[in-house]
């Protein structure tokens, strides 16, 4: 397999943009050395690189893509709005069907803002819960990997460069499924909480009375419950997780599959807090989410089709028995291999990883970038095994085959060396102060 056009793409792009890409997780240090650069097409769960190198696709536009890549009634939605033009002086009709739409699906939303990305509607939470409470200090989950790009946030991370220490000191971290730990910051820092902002669930699914806690602890200290739907929102249930777990945040985020692909992302919540950022009450007002392009016609055309895609068929249920023949067959190669002690998968059916070690037991992101080097030789590029609803029988069983190949040169590298079968360095994690 050959790579030439990516590598003289990957030159180009260096010279021009910090990292070579606009997201870190697509970043060159995500993956191996002989791996395509670039990606110039989709289709359903198949992807082609410059060079004319075909992929069976995981993760899918890092969770984004869930009808698969240029699902027809999506992209026929789009287009239609796109040739009627895309930003106007005033609000389009659009804008109040979706809001309609998505206020009727999701139980505690009384009102929506739009915007394009997850990290802008987070923070537009944050903002808003500090309006309404009068407090600065916020506790967030830091068992989950990602909320924003902004300072309350990355200032609390390895990568904190060029951030005032005080935006992060008012961001104070707890760990998932630790509702007594939880409870000892609010006493801790009593009255002082405007939120607690968290995932419903990642890896980890939540306790029983965990989420239930949560919620309580916020409404006896008066803080506003945030919950973090950007990738849970669609995947876990058409109406959110909140709706599987049967919690009702104050405010909450969904993004990713509400646009299968098109940049689109929604800040929803009671209308209490969210009147804030309007025009109808008279307290202090509330700069939120004003953006430009946070509601072009084709990203609202394209929700409005995702749901319709998910209320005519099962897709959860789809990626979820997807996500679980998957897993079946590639905990079946793993233990064929020899290597079950090693190499894992985890999470719902539906938002499957994988973690590798080495032959002590440790994690390893050698052995991580020589499972994907290995896998891309067979014609599966995977950084996660997260599916989509386009990810049939003959592409998960497929896939499954990949895995058993790579499978067994993981074996030999456990006890021969991975130095020996890795081309190059390994892969990092995104998360470190330096390079």
């Amino acid at each position: 397999m050959k790579f030439d056009r990516s590598r003289e793409l990957q030159r180009r792009s260096h010279a021009l943009i910090p990292g070579g890409a606009h997201t870190y997780a697509k970043g060159d240090d995500q993956y191996p050395l002989e791996a395509p650069g670039f990606l110039v097409r989709g289709e359903g769960c198949r992807v082609w690189d410059p060079d004319g190198n075909e992929f069976i696709e995981y993760g899918m536009g890092l969770r984004a893509v869930t009808l698969g890549h240029g699902y027809a009634p999506v992209v026929e939605a789009a287009s239609r709005a796109l040739a009627a033009g895309t930003n106007f002086t005033r609000p389009a009709p659009l804008e109040v069907a979706l809001a309609e739409r998505l206020v009727g699906l999701i139980d505690a939303a009384e009102m929506a803002k739009f915007t394009k990305n997850g990290s802008d509607a987070t923070t537009a939470a944050v903002k808003l819960a500090r309006a309404y409470t009068g407090r600065d200090k916020l506790l967030y989950c830091r068992s989950h990997p990602f909320f924003s790009t902004d300072d309350w946030f990355i200032g609390t991370t390895p990568m904190r460069a060029g951030i005032p220490r005080a935006a992060s000191e008012l961001s104070i971290g707890f760990d998932y499924n630790d509702a007594s730990g939880l409870a000892a910051h609010f006493e801790a820092q009593r009255g002082q909480i405007a939120c607690v902002i968290l995932e419903p669930a990642a890896l980890e699914e939540p306790k029983a009375g965990f989420l239930e806690a949560v919620r309580e602890l916020c409404d006896r200290h008066g803080s506003l419950l945030i919950l973090d739907e950007t990738i849970t929102g669609f995947r876990w249930h058409l109406r959110g997780a909140q709706a599987l777990y049967g919690v009702a945040p104050d405010l909450s985020v969904f993004g990713k599959a509400l646009g299968n692909g098109f940049a689109i992302a929604a800040l929803l919540g009671r209308r209490e807090v969210m009147r804030l950022g309007g025009l109808d009450h008279d307290r202090e007002r509330v700069f939120l989410l004003s953006t430009t392009h946070g509601a072009e016609t084709h990203a609202l055309a394209a929700a409005l089709a995702v749901i319709d895609a998910y209320e005519a068929r099962d897709v959860v249920g789809i990626l979820e028995r997807q996500g679980e023949r998957l897993r079946q067959g590639v905990e079946a190669a793993a233990r064929e291999a020899g290597v079950a002690g090693h190499f894992s998968v985890r999470g719902r059916p539906q938002n499957l990883v994988y973690a590798t070690k080495d032959g002590a037991g440790h994690p390893s992101q050698a052995f991580r970038a020589l499972f994907l080097q290995e896998l891309i030789r067979r014609g599966v590029i995977a950084p996660s095994f997260v599916v989509s609803a386009a990810h049939d029988d003959a592409e998960v069983d497929r896939t499954v085959e990949a895995v058993a190949g790579a499978l067994a040169v993981y074996r030999r590298a456990l006890e021969e060396g991975v130095e020996r079968y890795l081309v190059g360095r390994p892969v990092k994690p995104v998360w470190r102060s330096w390079n």
